[in-house]
């Protein structure tokens, strides 16, 4: 998989200081466990459900989950917050990074993810709307031919 650095040109960015730890635990495609921080839920972007209350295992939930364990598992990450720190579950909001590597777009870039703007936390939703369209014309991920072909199941 090749890894590219991605930029928003959003003139918006958070003053809060960045985060950084070591992940000790990949819970899904979209959330993780980070040593001295807690639990991280990926900003922007949403996987397929692979561990939910009342809702089955997703279509390729465990591929998502697996691409970014691959990407992120037990390597330091920074942490970067929009204008919310914390979810209604108290999970840390944030674009997750491994080096200059924004995780949350390669998930996007891969097919693994879809665009979530959960507003006030829009800072790079130009940019996942562009790459979930990108994905989604290169059929690359859950939008591809071996995932049943057009219409792709549910968007």
């Amino acid at each position: 998989m090749i890894l590219t650095f991605v930029t928003s040109g959003c003139a918006w960015m958070s003053t809060a200081p960045a985060r950084s730890g070591r992940v000790v635990q990949v819970l899904d495609g979209d959330t993780i466990v980070v040593d001295a921080v807690g639990t991280v839920r990926y900003l922007g972007i949403d996987t397929p459900e692979l561990h939910h209350p009342r809702k089955p295992v997703e279509r390729f939930a465990a591929r998502a989950a697996a691409a970014n364990r691959a990407m992120v598992g037990g390597r330091e990450v920074t942490l970067v917050t929009d204008r919310e720190e914390h979810d209604a579950y108290g999970r840390l909001l944030a674009y997750v990074y491994v080096g200059k590597v924004m995780v949350n777009a390669e998930l996007m870039r891969g097919g693994y993810a879809e665009s979530f703007a959960f507003a006030p936390n829009t800072l790079h939703r130009d940019l996942f709307d562009r790459l979930e369209q990108e994905a989604r014309d290169a059929h690359r991920g859950q939008w591809g031919q071996l995932e049943g072909g057009p219409p792709y199941g549910m968007p």
